[in-house]
């Protein structure tokens, strides 16, 4: 039998220590640390900092192209917009104005040729209304919504069916011999006078200032990109004068060639803006103004025409408000003087003699159709009727051949300044045209070259 030894004690072993976390080494710290201090080490040292300012040096170059391009984009998009939109719409508003004028003076004036109205008067009366109908849709098609031409072209179409209507109520009643028919022109007229032709104004308004904005913004100065161009061009002379003091080499042909193309692009955006800058003035200037001249002549003679028309469809029937005269022929006397100083003006701004030709002929045949028109005044007040209106509608030397004088003469006038317009306003487009492709080529390579200059030095350190 076997026993545990007597009086003894079981030793008990102590558990071993558990050795205490240790921290992981801080690697990522470290590593930025190395980084951090290569940097320094780079940035103090010629070599690193030669890398730095290339880099900074090539990227100004970079953005001075973009910059240009951008700015020389928006220029160049403007002046597209003068010449091929802003002026055709403006030319279009005015043809409104005039098909609408002319369709009024041409009804009056078949009117006055009794009931059986003249084929060759209707066709040139549809062939206004259908004109003014077309120019309302094509100028809708190129406004926005809720713009103030948008508001004009919605009124002109609502009215031109009621006018059309009262001209046709006229017509009827005059081919009866019914006295109703005059009532009825005379309204038509003054829906005319009194809302149409103000509205067409107010598009042509409107457009012609839309003509206005697009130009300005096409003349405005490239004052980013030239500045642009200045402080790239300082940064690489800069870079240059320290390479000189630094190794006294006198040149380096990457930096050289750097400077070279900011250069082309900096005269460039200067010469071809200045070109285009006085060609879109001289187009407004010397174009459009000559035409918003000669399109308010043309009016004011339709609306003369119109109201020495009616003057003999009324027969005194309408008064001026103290009743001291007739209203149409007031309104004829207004009409000739504001077409004598619109004429007037032309002729000042006429710059060629292509424009002051027809100018000069459309005074002259205005001068003779006031002397007509007094003949014929003065034979209707003599009691005359036939004798008058043979003076004003007749074949012969009447005041409608003096009027057809004034219109052609004038037509040619406005086709001659819109051709001088066309003209200067394709040569300011023509300026701009490759500037920003050829300053995204030109600044690439700038900065090409500033890093194979940059380049060159640092071989000199290896």
């Amino acid at each position: 039998m076997t026993h545990p030894p007597s009086g003894g004690s079981q030793t008990l072993r102590a558990p071993d220590p558990v050795p205490a976390p240790t921290a992981a080494p801080a690697r990522p710290r470290a590593a930025r640390t190395v980084q951090v201090e290569r940097l320094r080490a780079a940035a103090t040292t010629e070599p690193g900092r030669l890398r730095i300012i290339g880099a900074v040096l090539a990227l100004l170059v970079v953005a001075f192209g973009a910059v240009t391009t951008l700015e020389i984009s928006q220029r160049a998009a403007a002046a597209d917009d003068v010449a091929g939109r802003s002026q055709p719409l403006s030319a279009d508003a005015a043809d409104v104005y005039r098909s609408l004028a002319d369709a009024d003076t041409t009804a009056a004036g078949g009117f006055l040729a009794g009931a059986q109205e003249p084929e060759a008067v209707r066709e040139r009366y549809r062939e206004d209304i259908e004109e003014a109908a077309r120019l309302l849709v094509k100028a809708s098609g190129n406004t926005e919504p809720g713009s103030a031409s948008s508001r004009e072209i919605a009124a002109l179409n609502k009215l031109l069916p009621v006018y059309t209507g009262l001209i046709e109520r006229a017509r009827a009643n005059n081919r009866q011999g019914l006295p109703l028919g005059g009532a009825y022109l005379r309204y038509a007229n003054r829906k005319m006078a009194g809302e149409m032709l103000p509205a067409a104004e107010r598009l042509y308004a409107a457009e012609t200032g839309r003509l206005e904005a697009d130009s300005a913004d096409a003349r405005r100065l490239p004052l980013l990109s030239v500045g642009a161009g200045i402080v790239v061009l300082g940064a690489l002379v800069w870079m240059q004068r320290r390479t000189y003091r630094r190794t006294n080499r006198v040149l380096n042909r990457g930096l050289l060639a750097a400077t070279a193309a900011a250069s082309v692009v900096v005269l460039w955006a200067v010469a071809g803006h200045t070109v285009a800058r006085a060609e879109l003035r001289a187009a407004m200037v010397h174009g459009q103004a000559s035409l918003d001249v000669l399109n308010d002549a043309r009016i004011s003679s339709l609306k003369a025409r119109a109201n020495e028309n009616l003057t003999l469809v009324a027969r005194g029937a309408v008064l001026t408000p103290d009743g001291s005269a007739d209203q149409y022929e007031a309104d004829y006397g207004t009409g000739m003087r504001t077409l004598e100083d619109r004429l007037g003006k032309a002729g000042r701004l006429a710059d060629d003699a292509g424009g002051k030709a027809p100018v000069a002929d459309a005074a002259e045949a205005v001068a003779q159709w006031q002397t007509r028109h007094r003949e014929a005044r003065a034979t209707d007040d003599r009691g005359d009727y036939d004798g008058a209106l043979e003076r004003v509608i007749g074949t012969g030397k009447s005041t409608g051949q003096s009027f057809r004088q004034v219109d052609t003469a004038l037509e040619k006038a406005l086709a001659h300044e819109e051709g001088e317009f066309a003209s200067a306003a394709k040569d300011g487009r023509g300026a701009l045209r490759g500037l920003p492709t050829g300053a995204v080529v030109l600044a690439v390579l700038g900065a090409a070259a500033v890093i194979a200059g940059v380049n060159r030095r640092l071989a000199e350190y290896r």
